[in-house]
């Protein structure tokens, strides 16, 4: 079975879902177009190794590995610059292999124990490349945010909301605020999901681009 990697472009005037993402984001990530990548073959093929890797930051981006650790973890993120986990990390060994790959970002969640509480916060607030970032693992998505975060997202719009815990892999645009929303749903296999899935895009001077949705097929 192959993994599949669905990579949406910056596109305007077309409206198509993929897999669960809301594409609906004028100028920001629209129009779908997908390829399977097999778990055996390189993965000098996929579009963030190009000569314009410089020019923009590139995130990988998990939720939800519930201590679940996978080696294509690190495979598909190889590209990236920073990976960020929204929480249920799980344990700590699967933070720290995370961290001594790349730079790591993380919040914890609620399944997390108290080594992961004292290790990372509830909420996360940074800015990367222009664009500020709030990380929340129980969240809610654009007209449905939770209680806890609401008001400081009302209060200070970032310009990207992460948050994990569904499961559900939710890429949405606010345009009331003017925010991105991403969910990566779950990379780990515990819960009632399906499919585990990972995230990368890229960031540059304040805009995301290049939104990869990667499913891991189980073996």
């Amino acid at each position: 079975m192959c993994d599949s990697i669905s990579l949406l472009y910056a596109c305007k005037g077309r409206e198509r879902v993929l897999q669960g993402v809301d594409t609906r984001v004028t100028n920001v990530l629209q129009n779908g177009g997908g390829a399977l990548v097999c778990e055996r073959e390189s993965v000098s093929l996929h579009p963030l190794q190009s000569s314009i890797h410089m020019l923009m930051t590139h995130i990988g981006l998990l939720s939800d590995t519930h201590g679940c650790w996978d080696d294509r973890y690190l495979r598909y993120f190889e590209p990236c610059d920073e990976i960020w986990h929204a929480g249920d990390i799980g344990s700590p060994e699967v933070a720290d292999r995370l961290a001594a790959f790349r730079p790591l970002r993380a919040v914890y969640g609620n399944i997390d124990g108290q080594e992961l509480r004292r290790r990372f916060p509830q909420t996360l607030r940074f800015t990367v490349d222009g664009a500020e970032v709030l990380m929340k693992h129980i969240g809610g998505y654009p007209g449905r945010y939770d209680p806890s975060i609401a008001g400081s997202i009302l209060a200070r719009p970032p310009r990207l909301f992460v948050s994990g815990h569904s499961h559900i892999l939710k890429v949405k645009y606010d345009r009331t605020l003017g925010l991105l929303h991403i969910n990566p749903g779950a990379a780990g296999k515990q819960g009632w999901h399906k499919t585990r899935t990972l995230v990368r895009f890229c960031i540059d001077a304040g805009t995301f681009s290049g939104l990869e949705v990667i499913e891991l097929a189980d073996k």
